[in-house]
């Protein structure tokens, strides 16, 4: 492969400010515990303004408003999906992450490899919300590390669909919702899902960590790289690796150990193979 990267999720979270969920500054000002006991006091579902169901939630060129990959898109809630919708079924598990129609392999590595850190797990994604009763008002929240702090990001369940499928980021298991609700809660930091299409692996272990990701070029590699590796699983680092594309018609090619490349995966387990030669 051309390249690995990992960033150390725990010894270097922890100097970067990795707490607990409530030191985390509140997204434009948008306080999840206050809306939730307002809409649950109500009886009402929450409605997200500062990040409408609507075209310019979506994109902006191939996803833009009245283009082929848009038209017919309806925003549903879980509720409107499934006749029970679950937050996280069984555990969150790198299985749970089903890539839609869009180009963000990157974030959903990073997703992947999120899952193997039950630390990490729990400040990006808090406990306490779901879709159970005295708990459910349409309403989630997430947390990312942008620019030297924890930011606690608000969103509506209201998912982009077509056809009666998610658009997105979906779990094989259909009844199943909190990786499609990240996915969301991190198009709207960014300004829109379509600014997801394309980015680095390391973009999203930064963010879910606070730390600092390290890259090797494999062609460049230390000797001793098998190990860092091995230790880095150990430390609870996040770690993904991606082959390169040199032009154009490289991308989506298929190499003989059936990897794609341009596409990224998450590298969550390294073992050291021996074969035996019989003479």
């Amino acid at each position: 492969m051309a390249g690995v990267a990992s960033t150390l999720a725990k010894k270097r979270a922890l100097a970067a400010g990795f707490g607990t969920n409530a030191n985390a500054s509140k997204y434009l000002n948008q306080d999840f515990q206050s809306l939730r006991s307002e809409c649950l006091r109500k009886g009402s579902i929450f409605t997200d303004c500062t990040f409408p169901a609507a075209p310019e939630s979506l994109g902006f060129k191939e996803l833009g408003p009245n283009t082929s990959k848009t038209r017919g898109v309806q925003w549903k809630r879980p509720g409107e999906l499934v006749s029970n919708p679950e937050f996280i079924v069984g555990g969150a598990t790198r299985t749970d992450i089903c890539q839609g129609g869009l180009g963000d392999c990157w974030l959903l590595a990073a997703i992947a490899s999120l899952t193997l850190n039950e630390d990490v797990m729990a400040r990006v994604v808090p406990e306490g919300q779901g879709f159970g009763r005295g708990e459910y008002a349409g309403i989630f929240h997430f947390q990312f590390w942008q620019f030297g702090e924890w930011v606690d990001v608000v969103i509506d369940d209201r998912l982009p669909t077509k056809d009666g499928k998610l658009l997105f980021v979906h779990s094989a298991e259909g009844s199943e919702f909190w990786s499609a609700l990240l996915e969301k809660a991190y198009a709207k930091v960014n300004g829109c899902y379509e600014a997801l299409s394309g980015g680095s692996t390391t973009e999203g272990f930064e963010d879910f960590t606070g730390g600092i990701a390290e890259n090797y070029d494999l062609k460049k590699a230390p000797s001793d790289l098998f190990q860092i590796i091995r230790k880095a699983l150990a430390s609870g680092a996040l770690l993904g690796c991606s082959i390169d594309i040199t032009s154009q018609a490289d991308s989506e090619a298929v190499t003989y150990q059936k990897l794609v490349k341009g596409h990224a995966y998450s590298l969550t387990g390294a073992m050291e193979e021996q074969h035996l030669i019989c003479s």
